[in-house]
């Protein structure tokens, strides 16, 4: 789990020069807590965790591992806006979102590039198309990626937010909502979505894997200026979790099974079949995803009329930092 001090001294460098944050002090008080989110949108971090690999990285170093429940993207750029995570993760939409409303976050890698989200109703219903969703009630957490693909979905067939009744949800909560009747439609999240579908017969009505958004693992700027080597032992760590993971599938799906307390087959669904975990580095094709889907950011006033969304995607995405630490698999 060690990685060179010429990795970590390349790291820093690159760090520094790619944030250009000249206001903040390189030089830090040495390190006692390292606060990270675990998700079950992100099995890399549920590995991390079951295994304590990062536990024993940072023990000789006197440094303490808290690891705090991400329920969505929204929850965890909250606590990273808050300084109650130093790193956490979300969708890359989500985390643009955040940073163009002023989160002072930086996405130096990518944990999955998921099919995690889409439109969902219960199996008896009637609604078979987007158009059908006109005036219906639709649950979705806000802040999210399946909250902005229900919105870019909803383009698509011509509608706005203001053509349907958007109920704002937490994710599991848009699931009971959804099966117990109260809402027509839920832009579900797996694992708990595949839950629904495989458990409880749901219909995913409208699918779109290019309005997905990627996991982007978000660093606050002021700790990854501050603590480079730092956040480069935790994005090898994410690495070797990765590389186990695509030797591991089945193991994997099994620690997200008992994690979320899903069965083993609707872990399989997520990990195995709607997860792609082969390309890990921030690079233009993220940058070209956030470019394509940041219009919906001001259509729907999400974001300040004025507001620089391509200075915020330049920034957001850390293409260099992580180049030293990861081998493309």
């Amino acid at each position: 789990m060690t990685i060179s001090r010429r990795t970590l001294l390349q790291a820093a460098s690159v760090s520094s020069a790619s944030l250009a944050l000249p206001s903040i002090a390189l030089a830090a008080e040495p390190l006692k807590e390292l606060r990270l989110d675990y998700a079950y949108y992100s099995p890399p971090s549920l590995v991390l965790r079951r295994f304590g690999w990062l536990e024993d990285e940072f023990k000789k170093d006197g440094v303490a591992i808290k690891w705090v429940f991400s329920a969505g993207s929204n929850r965890a750029l909250e606590y990273l806006n808050a300084s109650s995570l130093d790193i956490g993760s979300s969708a890359g939409l989500a985390a643009l979102l955040s940073k163009a409303n002023g989160n002072p976050i930086t996405a130096p890698y990518i944990f999955s590039r998921p099919e995690w989200t889409a439109l969902v109703v219960p199996k008896d219903s009637p609604i078979q198309s987007l158009k059908d969703l006109k005036g219906k009630k639709i649950a979705a957490t806000k802040g999210t990626d399946p909250y902005l693909f229900l919105l870019r979905a909803l383009k698509t067939a011509g509608l706005k937010r203001s053509d349907i009744e958007h109920v704002s949800l937490q994710h599991a909560d848009g699931r009971v909502a959804l099966e117990q009747g109260r809402v027509d439609a839920w832009a579900g999240l797996d694992p708990i979505m595949a839950a629904s579908e495989l458990d409880s017969g749901a219909r995913l009505i409208y699918r779109n894997v290019a309005f997905n958004t990627y996991g982007f693992l978000n660093v606050r700027e002021e700790f990854l200026a501050s603590h480079p080597a730092e956040v480069a032992r935790v994005i090898t760590a994410y690495e070797r979790a990765r590389k186990w993971i695509l030797a591991n599938t089945t193991e994997a799906a099994k620690i997200v099974a008992e994690e979320a307390k899903v069965s083993l087959q609707v872990a399989l669904l997520q990990v195995k079949l709607r997860t792609d975990f082969s390309n890990p580095l921030p690079s233009q094709e993220h940058i070209k995803a956030l470019q394509a889907a940041a219009p919906i950011l001001v259509d729907e006033a999400l974001v300040k009329p004025d507001a620089d969304l391509n200075k915020a995607i330049a920034s957001l995405v850390n293409t260099k930092f992580s180049v030293p630490l990861i081998q493309r698999t």
